[in-house]
């Protein structure tokens, strides 16, 4: 161990042992088993005048942590949070993001809706960036107390300061609004979750269900709309909306659905669209994958040269998750009968390309004669890419197939922290229509082609809604959609002056 490092040690032991040290040990103490009471002696002795401890930031927010915690059910929780935030701001100890985002939190418990959203406000006039968590509390407590207008006021601060809600806050947005009859703001949120969500959860689907439902769904809309200015929405939208407000008049009939393979709705017999993708978000989704990658992966750099020259591909596959298929060992027969299949379906005279780690192209299985053969043969079609210890292949397929612009063969739902990174709404309509999902049976590979039409909120010329419900997200499962049409449908302009002879 070199000096340096012995200095470090030296100086994070007696940090630990010093009385700030063992104060900050017993109150995570009391943040893991949730004990407020000895975290709140802890405290009374820590500000004694007797045996004073200094207290920092992280002392203050685990103490106010414990507070809010207990707030909901507790109002002396709550004033008690307050109490002790009130003594870091006089002691001069700076809060941070985390910390305010608790006394929004305590302002919340205490049903005070207008205080939270103070608080957040008092973040960004500080400098302090706030985070979707910082206006969480504000936003549900004003949905709570049925204040439409300032739920939106957070919303739109929100958006003022580049922080996207996501589906609670959404669903929490949509519950208030619905409530209130404002048909306009649903109609908006509707939309934003479209872009934001594209599938919603069973909770708010219940929510779009009763909203539908509703007598303030069936009083909104218009009698009679211009088709033309409604094509040309859904035109320059890209299909499969078009943002003219709610078509018609009536009651809705409202239900849960399937849709058959070409997007018919089972329900009402109208078919879904298939959204295309701007060919340039597709090339800078790729551009965001390599520059991810290259940061975490030395390597990355020879897999995109060797792209170059060997690509472009029709079908990726992710060998690992093909060859482990429901098994303990890697089975290279399989990933074989896979390649061959997918070039079938693709009508390629060119090899998939087939991204393998290293290790399985050297070691076990691969140092079987047969496997060795079969090795080559792909070595010799320029279809194998063995991707070096240390690497993630994951980066490797997918900037592949996103490059390519072609079929990605894996079961990978492609969720976990490494996607996440991303950080986009394409990444979900890039994976609808591009990924190539399997499924074996009586040893036969059955191949889930992406759908005809997109897994979204759609929103017909005809004024009717269908929205995606994550219920049935499987291979094997259909999904379920609700379907929102008319009872009885309004006419366009155009129809009406067609009914009088006028056109």
């Amino acid at each position: 161990m070199c000096i340096r490092d012995r200095n470090n040690d030296t100086r994070r032991r007696r940090a630990r042992n010093s009385p700030e040290g063992i104060l900050k040990g017993q109150l995570d103490r009391c943040s893991r088993e949730n004990d407020l009471p000895t975290a709140l002696r802890l405290y009374e002795a820590a500000i004694s005048p007797a045996s004073p401890v200094p207290l920092s930031v992280s002392h203050y927010n685990c103490l106010l942590y414990l507070c809010s915690n207990a707030a909901s059910s507790s109002p002396d929780a709550a004033q008690r949070g307050f109490d002790i935030f009130a003594r870091m701001e006089a002691d001069g100890v700076q809060p941070n993001e985390a910390t305010l985002t608790i006394v929004a939190r305590l302002a919340a418990a205490r049903r005070d809706p207008a205080m939270a959203f103070s608080i957040v406000r008092r973040m960004a006039t500080a400098g302090t960036a706030p985070h979707l968590r910082s206006y969480g509390p504000a936003v549900f407590a004003y949905c709570d107390a049925g204040d439409a207008d300032g739920a939106t006021e957070v919303e739109a601060h929100m958006d003022a300061s580049g922080v996207v809600p996501e589906e609670p806050e959404l669903a929490a947005l949509l519950r208030v609004n619905s409530a209130r009859g404002r048909a306009d703001q649903v109609y908006r949120l509707l939309h934003r979750a479209r872009v934001l969500l594209r599938q919603v959860g069973d909770a708010t689907a219940q929510l779009v269900e009763s909203w539908f439902a509703s007598d303030a769904a069936s009083e909104a809309g218009l009698d009679d709309w211009d088709a033309t200015k409604v094509k040309e929405g859904a035109c320059n939208g890209g299909g499969g909306w078009h943002g003219q407000g709610w078509l018609g008049k009536g009651q809705w009939s409202v239900g849960r659905s399937e849709m058959d393979k070409d997007g018919t709705c089972q329900r009402c017999g109208e078919r879904l669209v298939c959204i295309d993708i701007d060919p340039s978000e597709t090339q800078s989704f790729a551009e965001s994958v390599a520059q991810i990658a290259i940061k975490r992966d030395v390597n990355f750099r020879k897999f995109q040269e060797w792209l170059q020259r060997h690509g472009p591909f029709d079908a990726v596959i992710d060998a690992a998750n093909v060859g482990l298929y429901n098994r303990n060992g890697f089975i290279f027969a399989e990933v074989n009968r896979v390649v061959k299949s997918i070039q079938r379906i693709t009508k390629s005279e060119k090899l998939p390309l087939i991204i393998l780690h290293m290790n399985r192209a050297n070691d076990g299985p691969a140092k079987q004669p047969q496997n060795q053969k079969l090795l080559e043969s792909w070595q010799r079609a320029g279809a194998l890419y063995a991707t070096p210890p240390g690497s993630n292949d994951d980066w490797y397929w997918l900037y592949a197939a996103v490059r390519c612009r072609s079929l990605l063969v894996t079961n990978d739902e492609m969720r976990d922290h490494l996607f996440q990174l991303l950080g986009t709404s394409f990444f979900p309509r890039w994976k609808e229509k591009h990924q190539v999902r399997l499924t074996l049976s009586d040893r036969d590979w059955n191949f889930h082609l992406p759908p005809l039409y997109s897994i979204v909120i759609q929103e017909s010329e005809e004024g009717s809604w269908h929205v995606p419900t994550t219920n049935g997200d499987d291979i094997e499962k259909p999904r379920q959609w609700i379907c929102a049409t008319r009872r009885s449908r309004g006419k366009s302009s155009q129809e009406l002056a067609r009914a009088v002879g006028q056109v």
